[in-house]
């Protein structure tokens, strides 16, 4: 079964972490991608840019009307995504628990129902 899991964070999060610590932080990120490409649960991993530039899109007269976003005005946002496959969801929460930084931020796991065919 897939999973799609969801790391939060903010500027004011990612600008707290002391400068000398920083390289062993990625460091530990890239590990845990590395651990789990290699046991093929690990389809993406997916960095966002930071909040102020995301859009929101809708769709007036059949053209594009595009603002600023996020959509949700909150302190946190969605800072990662990962798109994993899993045998279990008790395996995909033993992922998700693995992930750095999850002893200090909760990472956010959704079971995905439907997927597009492979063909389009």
């Amino acid at each position: 079964m897939k999973y799609l899991m969801l790391v939060y964070g903010n500027q004011e999060k990612w600008a707290s972490i002391p400068a000398e610590t920083f390289s062993a932080e990625v460091a530990k990120q890239d590990a845990f991608n590395k651990k789990y490409q290699q046991t093929g649960e690990l389809l993406g991993a997916y960095g966002l840019s930071d909040a102020v530039a995301a859009r929101l899109v809708r769709r007036k007269d059949g053209a594009p009307v595009v603002t600023d976003g996020p959509y949700l005005e909150t302190k946190e946002y969605i800072a990662s995504l990962y798109l994993l496959d899993c045998e279990s969801e008790e395996r995909a929460l033993q992922i998700a628990a693995d992930m750095p930084w999850a002893d200090q931020d909760p990472v956010e796991l959704w079971p995905i129902l439907h997927e597009a065919p492979s063909d389009l």
